[in-house]
């Protein structure tokens, strides 16, 4: 595979269609809007959109489909859901039962997909910005949280707020709120700055999800809404099967990182 930061996501999203990358998305495809999946069965999409706009800031609205149908027509013409992506989880009545690349043969016939916006979007530029990135300089995923906070509820969904957290230089922390801000379909500006207590975590150094990246001396704990919130919403809420993306393995979708409209 050419060089994963100047390849086009069409391109990409092959290589996850042929299962020969299978590991997480940050730095890939800069300029272009990542994504998180969910999918669910017809009859409970209306509700989890209630969500969606009840909650803008951990689940950023890009796109729903139309019952039965895997492609995504606005975000990326002729992709696959069931197989662009570089891995799935799959969640029967709440609990995780597996994590596989293809998902093609759990499919419901008149399943629902959900593409939710991603702070990987804005990482290319807060790069640009010359905010440090640890967590790529180490080429692990994002250290995620799930925290005290919960989600406006919608329907038969509830539960908590995920978020992501990057240490950024203190220096550079205004920086980094001023980026994201300026991009709703990436999360928007930080959630919270600092105390990571005030979020309900105990502990850096254990994360829900990803990889753990603690905070150097010089640097301060930023924690973006996540959309991993969806997962968490999903064994809080139990609906009988719903298929997500693996936190960190994103869709990558064909829209420029400007695109705004939620």
């Amino acid at each position: 595979m050419q060089d994963r930061t100047h390849a086009r996501p069409a391109e990409v999203r092959l290589r996850f269609r042929e299962g020969t990358w299978t590991r997480p998305t940050t730095g890939m495809c800069p300029g272009y809007v990542q994504a998180n999946l969910v999918v669910l069965p017809a009859e409970a999409a209306a509700e989890f959109e209630d969500l969606c706009r009840a909650n803008p800031g951990p689940l950023p609205l890009i796109e729903r489909t139309a019952p039965g149908d895997p492609r995504p027509r606005t975000a990326a013409p002729g992709a696959d859901l069931r197989t662009d992506l570089p891995r799935y989880r799959v969640y029967r009545h709440g609990r995780l039962v597996d994590e596989p690349t293809d998902v093609r043969d759990v499919w419901p016939e008149d399943a629902v997909a959900f593409l939710l916006g991603c702070s990987f979007t804005a990482e290319a530029r807060l790069r640009a910005a010359g905010v440090r990135l640890r967590h790529q300089e180490l080429g692990r995923n994002v250290a995620m949280f799930v925290t005290s906070r919960p989600c406006t509820p919608a329907g038969r969904f509830h539960g908590p707020v995920v978020v992501s957290m990057r240490p950024i230089h203190r220096d550079q922390v205004e920086t980094a709120r001023r980026v994201t801000a300026e991009l709703p379909l990436a999360h928007g500006a930080p959630m919270h700055i600092g105390d990571p207590s005030a979020l309900g975590i105990a502990d850096l150094a254990r994360p829900d999800f990803g990889a753990a990246i603690e905070p150097e001396p010089d640097e301060i704990p930023v924690f973006w809404a996540c959309g991993v919130t969806p997962q968490a919403v999903i064994a809080a809420s139990s609906p009988p099967l719903a298929i997500t993306h693996a936190p960190g393995h994103m869709f990558l979708t064909d829209l420029p990182d400007d695109h705004t409209e939620l």
